[in-house]
């Protein structure tokens, strides 16, 4: 099920405690450039499919990443890419924008998802794997 533009930034928004929608955006725009970078092939379309079209745009548009980055890497790749966000306010952007995505994309693609990605996106996800505690 695909959701709609408002709809995902409403959640967004109400999940990172933003101001504006306008800034839930920002952070939107971000860390999906930063995610479609790692996924391929039909992983990286099914995913876009289930978000508005505008960041399904964002998160095909990226090259692909030459690495891929460990999610304390996609962390700070996130702080530098947001002017004025330290660490924490990343990690916090990434929560509010990944949970988001996870809820949208359902169980079956989110391990889909994640079997493109190196070990511990699972928690960036809001999705932490099973019998594993930080």
């Amino acid at each position: 099920m695909t959701l709609h533009w408002e709809a995902f930034l409403d959640q967004v928004r109400e999940r990172g405690e933003y101001d504006t929608p306008q800034e839930a955006e920002r952070c939107a725009r971000v860390v999906l450039a930063l995610l479609g970078a790692h996924l391929v092939g039909a992983v990286r379309s099914d995913l876009a499919a289930r978000l508005p079209e505008t960041l399904a745009l964002v998160l095909l548009n990226p090259l692909q990443a030459t690495e891929p980055l460990s999610p304390e890497r996609f962390v700070r790749a996130t702080a530098a890419w947001i002017e004025g966000a330290a660490e924490t306010t990343a990690l916090w952007n990434i929560g509010a924008v990944l949970s988001t995505v996870a809820d949208a994309a359902g169980d079956q693609l989110m391990e889909q998802v994640l079997l493109q990605l190196p070990p511990g996106y699972d928690v960036l996800f809001g999705r932490p794997a099973a019998g594993r505690r930080p």
